[in-house]
């Protein structure tokens, strides 16, 4: 793999890191700004909300800018607000920093993942979407942790000028790794482009996509609840969930990009099965503390393993969208990532219980293989079809 695909995954793992490591933050922000813990919390919501956005804008505002300069531009802003969010007395300002970062944020993952793939051969496309998404793993193994590590030991400002110093290598690494003319494409008309979405297989992709990303974060969001409350451990035991979270996304990602290239179907259906099942037994064996922490690092796996895989088939399906393939995956993504925790915090107050997302979870999974079955089924007619026609 190139060298200047490493340093694009040092800037993801810095972008994941922030996006993820207020929840460690939200108390000390609070504290410190004299809002409410739920004000606090909005900033979460508003980074979500400026990624979900912020994909399809920023590549229509981007299509004929050439990518390395586009990638440069998203983390020079991305570094820039994180100062001014460490700098800032004011909830207002540090409000719009997030939605700016998210902004940033859509912006370039969208160019990284499509100069990603454009820059090793078709057939190891799986791995290169793989290796960007190891730097959103990573964040949740070392990032999120190590956020609310300094936060506590150095206020939650600290947090935010790390996340911009990780930033900084990266913006080295595109100037002398990334070439010229890595992704460089012809800009096709954005009604064309646009059209691309009406294909029912891609249609049917990003919604696996969405479903599959919001079944992970529903849970992933409300972890702290499942193991104190369902599970009966000490508060102290959350930052080992979300590490063992972060090892299994890792692994599972890792893993998925070498079979993901030659077996996309069997790794999304199959694994599809195994996320649903794995939903369910953990929601069963959640009173169970040992049971609790294994599922959660399997799930991590399998949801990662998944996810990056239907990424790198959206990619193969939007080749008539060069300059908005990689924003439909973000947006996607991202949907889910709002849409899951959403479900589950209605669950969750509905019925009071701490298993309620995890069966949200399982639901929204088992919403997602019945798409991936239509996917196959419809590929399966084309083949036929195709085959016949010869």
């Amino acid at each position: 793999m190139p060298v200047a695909l490493y340093m694009l995954a040092v800037a993801v793992f810095a972008q994941a890191t922030s996006e993820f490591m207020l929840a460690g933050l939200v108390p000390e922000i609070a504290a410190e700004l004299g809002i409410s813990t739920a004000a606090a919390g909005s900033l979460t919501s508003a980074f979500a909300i400026g990624m979900i956005v912020g994909a399809p804008v920023m590549a229509v505002l981007c299509r004929r800018f050439p990518p390395r300069a586009a990638l440069l531009v998203f983390l020079t802003v991305f570094v820039a607000v994180h100062i001014v969010g460490a700098l800032t007395p004011s909830f207002t300002v540090l409000f719009v920093t997030r939605v700016i970062s998210a902004l940033a944020n859509a912006g370039f993952l969208a160019v990284a993942l499509a100069v990603a793939v454009r820059m090793v051969p078709g057939e190891r496309t799986g791995r290169a979407t793989a290796l960007l998404l190891a730097g959103t793993t990573l964040a949740c193994v070392v990032g999120v942790p190590a956020g609310a590590l300094l936060g506590q030991a150095w206020g939650w400002r600290s947090a935010f000028w790390a996340v911009a110093l990780i930033s900084l290598p990266a913006i080295i690494g595109v100037v002398l790794g990334v070439p010229e003319t890595a992704g460089r494409h012809r800009v096709g008309g954005l009604v064309r482009e646009l059209g691309a979405l009406r294909r029912p297989n891609l249609a049917l992709t990003l919604l696996v996509g969405a479903l599959v990303n919001g079944a992970t974060f529903c849970t992933f969001t409300y972890l702290a609840p499942v193991l104190t409350d369902r599970s009966g451990l000490d508060p102290s035991s959350v930052p080992i969930g979300l590490v063992l979270f972060g090892i299994g996304s890792f692994i599972g990602a890792t893993a998925a990009g070498r079979l993901a290239d030659q077996h996309p179907g069997v790794v999304i259906l199959g694994g599809g099965i195994m996320l649903v099942l794995g939903w369910t037994v953990f929601a069963l064996t959640a009173v169970h503390p040992i049971a609790a922490l294994i599922a959660i690092g399997v799930q991590g796996a399998l949801s990662f393993a998944v996810g990056s895989t239907v990424i790198a088939r959206a990619f193969v399906l939007a080749t008539d969208a060069p300059t908005l393939g990689g924003n439909y995956a973000t947006a996607s993504f991202n949907v889910g990532a709002a849409l899951g925790p959403a479900l589950g915090g209605l669950a969750l107050d509905a019925t009071q219980s701490a298993q309620a997302p995890i069966w949200i979870s399982a639901a929204l999974g088992a919403a997602g293989l019945l798409a991936a079955a239509c996917v196959a089924s419809s590929n399966r007619r084309d083949s036929a079809v195709g085959s016949h026609s010869s």
